[in-house]
């Protein structure tokens, strides 16, 4: 029986994108909603099985997880992105000396003018 849910679910989505595609010279709100419709009928039938009621508790425990996540200051984003911006730009800096001695290096060993 979960195994027909299942189906039914996909079933949904593939009607709401079929919606989409055959209702081509309406309005874009009317594809954009028969899509929408596919979808939440989908959620709905997803609702039914087993997958889907693992995957609500999975999503209830991760929005409880987040709740206690202690997030940085203003003060503490700004010092690491500024951190992260400097290590960028030096190491931009390095790549385009060695790259540049390495472009000199070839063009001696070619002969070429430097």
């Amino acid at each position: 029986m979960n195994k027909l849910k299942l189906v039914l679910v996909f079933v949904f989505i593939v009607a709401g994108v079929a919606g989409f595609i055959y209702l081509s010279e309406s309005p874009m709100v009317v594809r954009v909603l028969s899509i929408m419709a596919g979808f939440l009928l989908a959620v709905i039938a997803a609702s039914f099985t087993v997958q889907g009621q693992e995957f609500y508790v999975f999503c209830k425990e991760s929005t409880e997880e987040t709740k206690k996540v202690v997030w940085p200051n203003r003060k503490e984003t700004l010092q690491t992105s500024g951190v992260v911006f400097a290590f960028v730009v030096a190491m931009a800096l390095f790549l385009w000396f060695i790259d540049s001695a390495l472009m000199s290096l070839v063009k001696l060993m070619m002969n070429q003018d430097a």
